[in-house]
């Protein structure tokens, strides 16, 4: 498909630049395919009244880690420069892959010292060499330390990688330490949030628990290449970058019980579906489940286990809202990003919500 058909104009104005306090009095946008699209405005506390007891809510656990490094290039007859770089998947105990500025003035062999600016030297660091690159900026870092070692420097001396449409405009502070997690987060390793969960709050469970929702978790350790734009003019063109998941057997189990007793499966965020779409068999039965998912989802897909999608606003042209578009039609997702714009909803990372189910129609 053409990819400027996911184009769409955003004011500047809608675009949210710190969560909603509390985090469960975000608006939420009904979109209810009945023949024709029903748009409802809501608010999250107000959840459990579109679903039923019975139905399963699926939360992505992971947690975002300190993947935001800075640092300086180093090479023998060369002058040192900085060098900021985004880790986005692990792949050996002592290698990540990353996007790196400026992508083209490094080269295989380069040393990149984190935890150090072209002019001053930070109290903690952390050294790699950097072993190939890619396309786009990417690079393959190996570190000098493993493992956990590693993991504890990339503590120290990373930050929060806000997402470029909110870092343009204002930098990290300590109040994101905190509103870029979810309530839930357990798992480290993403360098984004899932960004629907974190409207959740304990009120909210609570109240979810009373109405008989069940809730349930997997890990999918979201990547930088979320960020990216698609620069094709086609899908067909466009390369997804992966990330690492798991869905457990108790959790496999619990899903395919749910659907056996006819409830339905409400994906909370487009990483728990990606990845629960990647492990569903044909028939959308689960078995445990683990690996690396690339799955580019796009209209004409097939949903297999997935009924119905909470999810915040996407960014145009982004393989989100190509996958919101395939979920809910492609008509119907641009009416409601259309009464979104024009009612003055907050789009992205912390911005409001919304409740998508799936049109088999579209």
């Amino acid at each position: 498909m053409r990819v400027d058909l996911f184009d769409f104009d955003l004011p500047e104005e809608n675009i949210a630049l710190r969560p909603a306090n509390p985090r469960d009095s975000a608006r939420l946008l009904l979109v209810q395919p009945q023949g024709e699209t029903v748009l409802s405005d809501q608010i999250v506390r107000d959840l459990p009244r579109f679903l039923r007891a019975g139905d399963a809510l699926v939360f992505n656990d992971t947690k975002v880690i300190p993947a935001q490094l800075e640092g300086v290039r180093t090479r023998e007859g060369a002058p040192d420069i900085a060098v900021s770089a985004t880790l986005h998947m692990r792949t050996e105990p002592d290698v990540w892959k990353a996007f790196a500025k400026p992508g083209k003035r490094l080269k295989i062999g380069d040393r990149i010292h984190f935890g150090h600016s072209a002019e001053t030297c930070a109290l903690g660091s952390l050294d790699a060499t950097l072993e190939d690159k890619g396309d786009g900026g990417e690079v393959t870092l190996r570190f000098d330390l493993s493992g956990p070692a590693l993991d504890e420097a990339i503590m120290a001396v990373g930050h929060i990688p806000l997402p470029p449409y909110i870092a343009a405009k204002r930098p990290e502070d300590a109040q994101d330490s905190k509103d870029y997690q979810t309530i839930y987060a357990r798992e480290e390793g993403a360098v984004a949030a899932p960004t629907a969960g974190l409207h959740f709050t304990p009120d909210l469970f609570e109240a979810l628990d009373a109405a008989g929702i069940e809730r349930h978790f997997v890990t999918l350790h979201v990547g930088a290449g979320t960020f990216l734009p698609v620069k094709a003019d086609d899908t067909t063109e466009h390369k997804m970058h992966s990330e690492i998941g798991y869905v457990s057997q108790t959790t496999a189990d619990a899903l395919n019980a749910v659907r056996a007793r006819g409830g339905r499966i409400v994906s909370v965020g487009t990483t728990s579906l990606r990845l629960l779409e990647s492990a569903a068999a044909d028939d959308g039965s689960l078995k445990a489940w683990s690996g690396a998912t690339d799955i580019f989802i796009t209209p004409g897909y097939r949903f297999k286990i997935i009924d119905a999608l909470m999810t915040n606003f996407h960014l145009p042209r982004s393989t989100l809202f190509m996958l919101v578009s395939a979920f809910a039609g492609y008509e119907t997702m641009r009416a409601a990003y259309d009464h979104a714009i024009s009612t003055g909803y907050r789009f992205y990372s912390y911005g409001d919500s919304s409740l998508l189910f799936r049109n088999d129609s579209r």
